[in-house]
């Protein structure tokens, strides 16, 4: 099936890319490889860990006020605004990202509950509510009509679900990829990526990647319910190996982003800052065109009953609000 392959096609290209470490990476041994959790799947390495972080040493603060204290309830707030966004967007075809980011989100939100999942709970909750408005305030500013505000890589994303151009997974991707790999470095720059004792945030960064890996075993089939039945389409019944290698996709953009955001802090300059942030612009957008091309609907699509009309049609029979 061309959707399947097309995301093996997509997944393959983003683990390329994701995994190429900088100079100075190499292998941990010690306790920190043996690591366990709840969210441990069989076939779920968070290879990331594995790496030594090339971080700087000198903290600073963040940069932010948005929860800046970091309390539990300031989650709370990001989920209902999630909430209303996505039962605004109704059966929009940007709605199969919001929803998939809203599921992310309150499996967060359980993860959390823990004390001692990350190293530094608040600091997470705060970066969690300063990730979420990076998204909401360039789906504002395309609503509003300025698409000058708008990152390329976004406004390929919002322009690809606009035109309907798209398979439901198509627009997940195009979502993930504007998030991870253009806003999250600066995210991650803007708050800081050392604590104020000069130990690196790097593990609590990788730490992330065990719920999302647990919330990628449910997350497509969820949204194929009432969206785009086509959506679960790559699973492989009676494994998890489909959910394993698709959110390696997400773990290496991840990394990628953190390997960013040391860039921007590392610039010396304005103007080299400048730079590498108009390098991440530019690689995002090139990977979000790469994922346009991949998911695009064609005739054949429409024929074998998977196209867009009857994507829309079934959501207007299936869609529920949150």
């Amino acid at each position: 099936m061309r959707t399947t392959k097309a995301m093996v096609a997509v997944l393959v290209t983003a683990l390329l890319i994701g995994t190429a470490a900088p100079a100075g990476a190499g292998l941990l041994s010690g306790s920190d490889s043996e690591e366990t959790s709840s969210y441990d799947d069989p076939f779920f390495l968070n290879w990331p860990t594995y790496l030594l972080a090339t971080t700087p040493d000198t903290y600073v603060a963040s940069e932010s006020d948005e929860c800046k204290k970091g309390h539990l309830n300031c989650v709370d707030r990001v989920i209902r605004e999630m909430t209303k966004r996505f039962n605004a967007l109704g059966c929009d075809h940007d709605s199969t990202f919001a929803f998939t980011y809203l599921l992310t989100t309150e499996e967060y939100r359980r993860a959390v509950e823990d004390p001692e999942f990350f190293t530094d709970n608040a600091f997470i909750n705060h970066q969690d509510a300063v990730f979420a408005d990076y998204y909401f305030e360039q789906l504002d500013d395309w609503d509003r009509g300025a698409i000058g505000e708008v990152s390329p890589a976004w406004r390929i994303a919002f322009d690809s679900a606009e035109r309907q151009r798209v398979s439901g997974t198509g627009n997940v991707f195009l979502g993930m990829n504007a998030h991870v790999n253009r806003d999250l470095p600066f995210v991650l720059a803007d708050i800081g990526l050392v604590k104020p004792d000069g130990t690196s945030r790097k593990p609590d960064h990788d730490r992330v990647n065990d719920f999302l890996a647990a919330t990628n075993q449910y997350l497509l089939a969820e949204a194929a319910k009432f969206l785009d039945p086509t959506l679960d389409d790559g699973d492989i019944p009676g494994t998890s190996i489909d959910n394993s290698v698709m959110v390696q996709a997400l773990v290496a953009w991840r990394e990628q982003a953190w390997r960013n955001a040391e860039r921007l802090v590392a610039a010396p300059t304005p103007e080299a800052r400048d730079r590498v942030a108009e390098e991440i612009e530019q690689v995002a957008a090139a990977e979000a065109l790469l994922i346009r091309t991949a998911f695009s609907y064609t005739p054949l699509h429409t024929l074998l009953g998977m196209g867009p009309s009857q994507r829309n049609a079934f959501c207007e029979a299936n869609f529920r609000t949150r």
